[in-house]
């Protein structure tokens, strides 16, 4: 799992059959002194998050399969949203 801040959302007119009607964010994960690690990456979301909001993160294929199906490419997804 990583914290990451939501930098807006994304949109494509050509997708994964698997990504219909889901809600996909940009984030920027953070390292333990909050600044950038690396580039932004591809969230899926069902919370709810907004541009600017912390967001706690994973890359468990697993969780993404069963909201997804067995057969999405995707990768991440927002697992909550820290206090």
């Amino acid at each position: 799992m990583h914290i990451g801040r939501v930098l807006g959302t994304a949109t494509a007119t050509i997708k994964h059959e698997s990504f219909h009607g889901e809600r996909m964010l940009v984030v920027q994960l953070e390292g333990v002194d909050g600044k950038p690690d690396g580039e932004p990456v591809l969230v899926f979301d069902r919370i709810g998050a907004g541009r600017g909001d912390a967001v706690l993160v994973t890359n468990d294929g697993a969780l993404l399969q069963d909201w997804l199906g067995k057969t999405t490419p995707g990768r991440w997804s927002v697992m909550g949203l820290p206090d």
